[in-house]
């Protein structure tokens, strides 16, 4: 109990900053309320500074969890990219309601105020992502789950006052509960075969299973079940289908959000999970869960790709975008402990800067005091906002993985981890993919900066306040400048493994496995 109590301590700072954040923004002065923002990122930034504290090597090594070696490197990057999902939102919630306020046009009403509340869930989000890293039982992994996703369903809804947001909601919100149900249901028949539900004893029982004759089909089938429904997190296909709408129904910087901070969580749930059927024993994941796997992977970044060439909308675009990077990353949890896990790492926060990069250009814009659409409309963005056009341009090659940016260096991770695990075929099928996907990131990268202005675009203005813009343009700075100091980013998202576990994994990662004939 001690030890599970001192590895939330990062968490318990982020649920302090929720109840702090909550007073402040019902708070009446409004110079008060406008810190609301600044004091969230500083609870964020407190708790990442928490985390080297808290995951010691010698607390990992004595730790009795299954993956302990995961809370350091995924905390740091939530933390990381959190502070820039809070830094591009400052001014943009309740912006003309806070002005009104401020002419004396319209009194405040604790009823009315979002700001509060806004961060309030996000932290509550965050800390979800975080829990989950902690997680080494099924109900500890369900419960932070749905703390990651439960806050942004009333996000999506409370962001717009469209008809729109609100349709969106709702379609997120019933597809959420319908993949809840559905790994929850894995779960429990997960619990079934192996009458417990901590994942180090499940381990033991299933390695025991698998010496005796082969892993129970009831384990078999609580495992894919549990991947389908967690997989509505990582908007992997078949349940990737909610995320265009819900993409291009959201406000633009809770867009960001749901980008990054469930699709982390769907991801550290699946090396969790995945963690107690294989690698450790020595043995290759069963083939029905490999097949599995293989089939997401594929479906997932061909069917995003695709989808999102034949978008107009630059949301719903970088909506299949995002489901592409899914695909990818399944590559690296294909792959397994040692090279897999720490590519997967790396790549959330390759991908967690480049996508918010984006979104935060997206946030800098408006048209008649509304939020950018089409494509179109960033034809010629360089000649009246060039620092937005270039930040931009950037961040997309940056998620096409355009060398030498940042990107580059996530997707060459997991490509490597996945020819060294012997998964060559999906790694050639990411190849082609990313090819594919060239085409729509270099049109967001040549309309802004080599098109010519259309009449739409020409109206196209900067939202009143800077923020979004200088989080667009300093993440744009970090795609090209950080890839200098890629061994040190590296060292911090490796994944370190239990002692006992390095012989199988070096042999797993040598590909002397079966896989490859998939």
């Amino acid at each position: 109990m001690i030890e599970k109590l001192w590895f939330v301590i990062p968490e318990a700072v982020l649920l302090v900053g929720v109840v702090v954040v909550a007073i402040l923004g019902l708070v009446r002065s409004g110079q008060i309320r406008n810190r609301v923002p600044w004091v969230a990122m500083a609870f964020v930034i407190g708790c990442g500074v928490a985390y080297p504290f808290v995951f010691t090597e010698t607390a990992v090594s004595e730790s009795t969890s299954l993956l302990p070696g995961l809370g350091r490197p995924m905390g740091l990057v939530a933390c990381v990219v959190g502070v820039c999902l809070v830094f591009m939102t400052i001014g943009r919630i309740d912006r003309r309601y806070e002005q009104a306020i401020a002419e004396g046009r319209d009194r405040f009403d604790p009823l009315r105020s979002n700001r509060g509340e806004y961060y309030v869930f996000f932290l509550l989000s965050l800390a979800g992502l975080m829990l989950t890293c902690s997680a080494n039982d099924l109900i500890w992994l369900f419960l932070a789950l749905e703390l990651t996703s439960l806050p942004t369903y009333v996000m999506v809804a409370m962001s717009r006052s469209s008809r729109r947001a609100q349709e969106a909601a709702m379609k997120y919100f019933f597809l959420g509960a319908m993949s809840a149900a559905m790994f929850l249901y894995g779960f429990s028949l997960l619990y079934a075969a192996t009458g417990t539900v901590e994942l180090t004893e499940m381990r033991e029982i299933l390695t025991a299973q698998a010496a005796e004759g082969g892993i129970s089909m009831l384990a078999v089938v609580g495992m894919m079940l549990a991947l389908l429904g967690i997989g509505f997190k990582l908007a992997a296909a078949p349940m990737h289908l909610y995320a265009a709408d819900v993409y291009e129904g959201a406000a633009v910087h809770v867009t960001a959000v749901l980008g990054f901070i469930p699709k982390a969580a769907g991801a550290v749930a699946f090396m969790l999970l995945l963690s107690t059927m294989g690698w450790f024993d020595g043995s290759t994941l069963p083939l029905p869960i490999l097949i599995l796997l293989w089939v997401m992977a594929v479906l997932t970044m061909t069917l995003g790709n695709v989808a999102a060439l034949l978008q107009r909308s630059v949301k719903r675009m970088l909506a299949y975008s995002s489901i592409s990077h899914s695909g990818y990353l399944l590559i690296g949890i294909i792959a397994g402990p040692g090279l897999g896990f720490s590519a997967v790492i790396l790549y959330l926060f390759v991908y967690g800067l480049a996508n918010t990069g984006a979104f935060a250009v997206l946030a800098s814009l408006e048209r008649e005091g509304r939020e950018i659409e089409s494509v179109e409309d960033l034809a010629g963005l360089r000649q009246k906002h060039p620092g937005s056009a270039i930040a931009l341009a950037i961040s997309s090659g940056s998620l096409l993985g355009f060398p030498p940016l940042l990107g580059f260096w996530g997707k060459l991770a997991l490509f490597i981890a996945g020819i060294a695990s012997g998964h060559i075929v999906l790694v050639l099928i990411a190849g082609v993919n990313s090819a594919i996907s060239a085409w729509y990131y270099l049109r967001l990268v040549g309309l802004p900066l080599m098109s010519e202005p259309s009449e739409r675009s020409e109206t196209i203005d900067r939202v009143a306040v800077p923020w979004p813009r200088f989080a667009a343009i300093g993440i744009a700075a970090a795609m090209v400048v950080l890839p200098i100091f890629l061994a040190g980013i590296q060292d911090e998202t490796d994944v370190p493994l239990p002692p006992d576990t390095a012989d199988v994994v070096a042999t797993h990662e040598s590909g002397d496995q079966d896989a490859s004939g998939l």
